[in-house]
């Protein structure tokens, strides 16, 4: 696989981002609804059960899933989409709540280090008559330091939902609240709270990368199959950052197909314009 290379961020994220209609918020939506279900709860303690549905996460190749909720500076959102990890390639829609008249869709896709921009949220006359914006290189679902989205996304959808799954099995206090039934399936409902402090490695990039102070409180769904099913991530705002805006960090993201086939291809050549010079220095 080659090699990724670290863009900073703060160099290219705002220049990206003055593609878009100002403040254009991610719109909103509601996360999976939940019902309780009859089933008993399983006979594993919390512990085992996440450290379970984690280690399964890593046999993920293929995923489709939904993202609802609200984030720091950006409003809430709502968006579906799809992800391969061989090759590494996702594509997202996303609605745009504050960009003509509420009704706008950003579409945004990664392939091959690429990233494709279109849908109606975009700035008519940054596309060059085109449909697509593209801009490399571009990482998506890789650590904080090598994701690199140009503004486009929030920094907590740069990583791999599979990956941000995990975060549970740092908890030191996790608890079963009790069973219930997401998106037709039914789950066993954990709950616990994660400190940066104690985390390593993967774990630790993946809170860094979300951008809030200490605790991120989540919840996770685990169905049957020993899998996630859904999350959600709460946490007030980072204290340690300038500009992130008001209101808390609360996302669900619901997985909704697991390693069935997914195709993400690039927009063709002839609908697409690049990222030019003079708007890379714009914002």
């Amino acid at each position: 696989m080659p090699v990724l290379v670290s863009v900073p961020r703060r160099v290219t994220s705002v220049a990206f981002a003055a593609v878009l209609l100002a403040g254009g918020s991610v719109a909103c939506g509601g996360g999976a609804k939940s019902d309780s279900a009859v089933a008993a709860p399983p006979k594993v303690t919390p512990a085992a059960a996440v450290a379970n549905a984690a280690k399964n996460a890593e046999d993920i190749t293929s995923l489709r899933y939904r993202i609802s909720g609200t984030v720091p500076g950006k409003g809430r959102l709502e968006a579906e989409a799809s992800m391969n990890t061989q090759p590494l390639a996702m594509s997202m829609k996303m609605t745009a709540a504050a960009v003509r008249g509420g009704n706008a869709q950003l579409e945004i896709r990664f392939v091959d280090k690429v990233m494709y921009v279109g849908g109606s949220a975009m700035r008519p006359e940054k596309l060059n008559g085109k449909s697509w914006l593209s801009a490399e290189p571009a990482v998506w679902g890789r650590g904080g330091v090598d994701n690199q989205s140009y503004g486009v996304l929030p920094s907590q959808l740069q990583v791999s939902p599979t990956a941000q799954s995990t975060l549970l099995a740092g908890s030191k206090d996790l608890r079963l609240i009790g069973t219930e039934t997401v998106d037709s399936a039914k789950t066993t409902h954990y709950k616990g709270t994660v400190n940066r402090k104690g985390l390593t490695g993967g774990r630790l990039d993946q809170f860094i990368q979300l951008e809030v102070s200490d605790p991120l409180t989540m919840d996770l769904w685990i169905d049957g199959d020993h899998r996630t099913k859904q999350f959600r991530m709460r946490a007030e705002h980072n204290d340690d950052l300038v500009g992130t805006g008001d209101g808390p960090f609360d996302l669900t993201i619901t997985f909704l197909d697991i390693n069935q086939p997914v195709s993400i291809e690039a927009p063709p050549t002839k609908d697409t314009s690049p990222l030019a010079a003079t708007d890379a220095q714009e914002g």
